[in-house]
């Protein structure tokens, strides 16, 4: 969703060298120039991070056998994001042999012209797949990325919690729809869940956690923020804590070693973008993030501690009401061309 609050370009031309040919640099030169800027970007091979942290405390007192859930989020299937990055992200989650994967929204970028590209990368994953839906999903049509993440294999959880065995453990999964737009709804998500099972949550906006945890949800997980795509002098901080309100932008916070109703939000930083696909600064990098649940937290060496929240500041009235209404006129324009 964000790139700080202002674009950084630097264009990048691979693949030339003083010792080409002048007809071949030429060449170079006139296709270069033919390509959208973006495509510059795509010439580099993917660089994902892959980081991994325990689960709260609360689940190593549940949970016999340990489960390792794979977090992705924001992968912005369309042209910004080249398919290889997605499938690079793919085959990363896919060699760490995970029990599960969740993917926490915007899935797509501002259309519908990459649905198929996006059911094509969901269903490559070998674990099953849930997923909560992100603004840029609903931006772009809610019922059709739905349609095509259901294709893809994936179980799609709006407002809703579901029970799912693995390794002959139950894990009960929470999932809210996008927060950001108004479509969020913890009390019916949150109806009937069971308080002797070991749950995670899923929510594209990070802030629903602290509702979540009320609930008894020790770990939620989320992403939205893209850690602000440069986080070079804790500009990121700046720009989406002061400026834009956000009280968590990158990493883990909370607490994991106390019972509900405290708990701990992980807000991953992406793999995809919807504008430019530029990040500066290690916690920007896109990510891969694995959650050990079952394991105490200091068993093992994580990329970082938690954090402590930025004060945040909610949305007014005025605010919600305007990105509901963008929703809407979204869909209308749709309607009116036929899609």
């Amino acid at each position: 969703m964000h790139l700080l609050s202002a674009c950084l370009y630097c264009p990048r031309l691979a693949g030339s060298s003083s010792s080409s040919p002048a007809g071949g640099l030429a060449a170079q030169l006139a296709r270069a120039r033919s390509l959208s800027p973006l495509a510059w970007f795509d010439r580099a091979p993917p660089r994902i991070e892959l980081r991994r942290f325990a689960g709260p405390i609360h689940h190593h007192t549940q949970l016999v056998a340990p489960l390792c859930v794979a977090h992705v989020t924001d992968i912005h299937v369309g042209r910004v994001t080249p398919m290889a990055v997605q499938m690079a992200a793919v085959e990363l989650v896919n060699d760490q042999d995970p029990d599960v994967v969740v993917i926490t929204g915007d899935f797509v970028c501002h259309s519908q012209t990459y649905l198929d590209a996006l059911t094509e990368v969901v269903a490559a994953y070998r674990a099953p797949v849930f997923g909560v839906l992100g603004n840029h999903d609903h931006w772009s049509g809610a019922a059709e990325v739905r349609r095509a993440l259901r294709r893809g294999g994936v179980e799609v959880l709006d407002n809703v919690h579901t029970t799912i065995t693995l390794q002959g453990e139950r894990l009960q999964v929470v999932g809210l729809d996008d927060a950001y737009t108004g479509h969020a709804d913890v009390a019916r998500a949150v109806r009937g869940l069971r308080s002797d099972l070991p749950t995670i949550g899923l929510s594209h906006i990070a802030e629903e956690a602290d509702r979540l945890w009320e609930y008894g949800v020790p770990l939620v997980l989320a992403g939205h923020t893209h850690a602000g795509q440069v986080t070079l002098a804790r500009l990121n901080e700046l720009a989406l804590g002061r400026m834009v309100g956000h009280r968590y932008i990158h990493g883990l916070y909370g607490e994991r070693d106390a019972p509900p109703p405290r708990g701990a939000v992980y807000v991953g930083a992406g793999i995809g973008a919807a504008v430019i696909p530029l990040r500066i600064g290690e916690r920007a990098r896109r990510e891969v993030t694995l959650f050990e649940l079952g394991y105490r937290p200091g068993l093992f060496d994580e990329h970082h501690d938690p954090q402590a929240p930025l004060p945040g500041r909610p949305p007014s009235e005025k605010q919600i009401a305007q990105r509901a209404l963008a929703v809407a006129v979204k869909q209308a324009r749709r309607d009116r061309s036929g899609r």
